[in-house]
C-alpha cells in the first residue's frame, strides 16, 4: 500500500495543478527594502518606501489616533460584526470633508473598505457589473497597483501621458484629448492631489476644464484620493473633487485614511459614489452591498472606529487637524529645501505631497545606490519624506555625481 501511495503522489506531481501557474516577478520596492537593510553605510538614504517618515526617520502614531484607541478600548462593549457596509458614522463623518459641508448627502452612498486598495478594487468591480464594455483611461505614469487594480476587474486600460518627465511639464493637452477620444461610459482614473508618483497635479481651472470635459463627454472621473492633507491642507486638496461634483452627475471617490490618519497597518478606506438621483444612489448602494460580502464580506472595524472617535470629538479633530498639518508643513519644507540647493530642482516647487519622480535611467538609479547609498525606486520615483535637513545636500551631490541633474553647476 505504501508503494501504491507514492505512486499516486507521483502522479499528483505530474499533473501538479500548481505547475501551471506562471512565475511572478517579485516587487521591486519590497527588494530595494531588502537592499537598504543590509548596506553597512552609515550615510545610506531611503528615499523608497512610500510611507511617511518624521526627521528621525520614524513613522509615528498620531497623538490624536493613541487617545481615541484608548477611549475605544475602555468603551468598547463587542467585537461583533458592524456589518458589510462598516462603520456607518466614519462613513458620515468624512463625507462633508470630502464633498465640503453642502455636498448633495441624498445623491450620495457608499460604505466602508477594505483600504483604498479595497476601495479602488470594488469600484472598478462595480464599473464593470454596470458597463463592462468601458474603458478606464489612465495618465501615466501612475501608481504602480492601479492598472492590476482595474485590470482584475476585467475592464480595459487605456494610457495617456501624465507628464513629461524631460521638463517635469504637465501633459495637459494630451490629458484633454485622452477625455475627448473617450467614449460615453467610459472612465478617467484621477488622482484627487498629491498625485503619486510625479506629485504634478492639476491646478483649479485645469479641474474645471477636466470636469466640463467629463460632462460634456459622459465620461464617469473615478478620483483616486489617498493623500488628503497633504498637500495644501484638507480643503484645497479636495478642491477637485467638488468641482467635479458640481459638474458631472455621477462619479467615484476611492478614499484612504492610511497617510493623512496614519493608519498604514489597520487598512482604513471607503468609496463614495454620487449618482444622479437619491434613488440611483440606492441601486448602487445594494450592488456595493454584494461585492463587499462577495470580497470581504465584512470590513475590519478597529481603525475605522478610530477615525470615527478622532472626527465625532471638537478636541480631538482640531489635535488631527494640527499632526496633518505638521506632516505637510514637513513634507513642503524638504521640498523647497531641495529645490533651492540647485537651479535643475526648482521643478519640486511645482509638485505637492510626497512623491516626485526624476527624468533618470535604470543605470542612473543603479549608480545613485552603488556609488552613493541613495536607494530609490526603480522608476526614478523619490519618496520626499525620506529627506532630512541632514541628508539634503548629501542627496543633491549625488544626483550631481551621477550626471542625473545634467548641469556642472554646483550645490548651494
Amino acid at each position: 500500500s505504501g508503494a501504491l501511495l507514492n505512486k499516486d503522489f507521483r502522479l499528483m506531481a505530474i499533473n501538479s495543478l500548481w505547475a501551471g501557474l506562471e512565475r511572478q516577478p517579485p516587487d521591486s520596492l519590497l527588494a530595494l527594502i531588502g537592499l537598504y537593510a543590509a548596506d553597512p553605510r552609515p550615510g545610506k538614504i531611503d528615499l523608497g518606501v512610500g510611507v511617511y517618515k518624521d526627521e528621525a526617520g520614524h513613522t509615528p502614531v498620531f497623538a490624536a489616533v493613541k487617545a481615541a484607541e484608548q477611549h475605544l478600548l475602555a468603551t468598547q462593549a463587542t467585537k461583533s460584526y458592524v456589518g458589510p457596509e462598516g462603520d456607518i458614522g466614519f462613513f458620515q463623518r468624512l463625507l462633508p470633508i470630502i464633498f465640503g459641508e453642502d455636498a448633495p448627502v441624498e445623491r450620495i452612498s457608499g460604505l466602508q473598505t477594505v483600504g483604498g486598495t479595497g476601495a479602488l478594487r470594488m469600484a472598478a468591480e462595480l464599473i464593470a457589473r454596470a458597463n463592462p464594455e468601458a474603458t478606464v483611461h489612465i495618465g501615466a505614469p501612475t501608481w504602480a497597483n492601479h492598472p492590476p487594480v482595474i485590470g482584475a476587474a476585467r475592464l480595459k486600460v487605456k494610457t495617456h501621458r501624465h507628464i513629461d518627465l524631460a521638463t517635469q511639464s504637465l501633459c495637459f493637452d494630451e490629458i484633454k484629448a485622452a477625455l475627448v477620444a473617450a467614449k460615453p461610459g467610459d472612465v478617467a482614473l484621477l488622482h484627487g492631489c498629491c498625485h503619486n508618483p510625479t506629485g504634478a497635479d492639476f491646478a483649479p481651472d485645469q479641474w474645471e476644464a477636466l470636469a466640463q470635459l467629463c460632462a460634456e463627454k459622459g465620461v464617469l472621473p473615478f478620483l483616486d484620493l489617498a493623500y488628503q492633507g497633504l498637500g495644501d491642507g484638507l480643503e484645497l486638496d479636495a478642491a477637485g473633487i467638488r468641482i467635479m461634483a458640481r459638474h458631472c452627475p455621477e462619479l467615484l471617490v476611492a478614499y484612504s485614511c492610511d497617510k493623512n490618519f496614519g493608519l498604514y497597518r489597520e487598512r482604513v478606506g471607503a468609496l463614495y459614489l454620487l449618482a444622479r438621483s437619491a434613488d440611483e444612489a440606492k441601486l448602487a448602494q445594494t450592488n456595493m452591498l454584494s461585492l463587499a460580502r462577495a470580497n470581504w464580506s465584512m470590513p475590519p472595524d478597529h481603525g475605522a472606529a478610530t477615525v470615527r472617535i478622532i472626527l465625532e470629538s471638537e478636541e480631538l479633530s482640531r489635535q488631527w487637524r494640527d499632526e496633518l498639518d505638521e506632516m505637510r508643513l514637513r513634507i513642503n519644507g524638504m521640498r523647497s529645501d531641495l529645490a533651492a540647493l540647485h537651479p535643475a530642482l526648482g521643478f519640486l516647487m511645482q509638485q505637492k505631497g510626497m512623491f516626485s519622480t526624476f527624468n533618470i535611467t535604470p543605470d542612473q538609479v543603479a549608480m545613485l545606490r552603488e556609488q552613493c547609498g541613495v536607494y530609490m525606486a526603480p522608476s526614478g520615483r523619490i519618496a520626499i519624506c525620506g529627506l532630512t535637513p541632514a541628508n539634503l545636500k548629501p542627496f543633491a551631490a549625488a544626483l550631481l555625481e551621477c550626471k542625473v541633474l545634467g548641469s556642472v553647476e554646483a550645490i548651494a
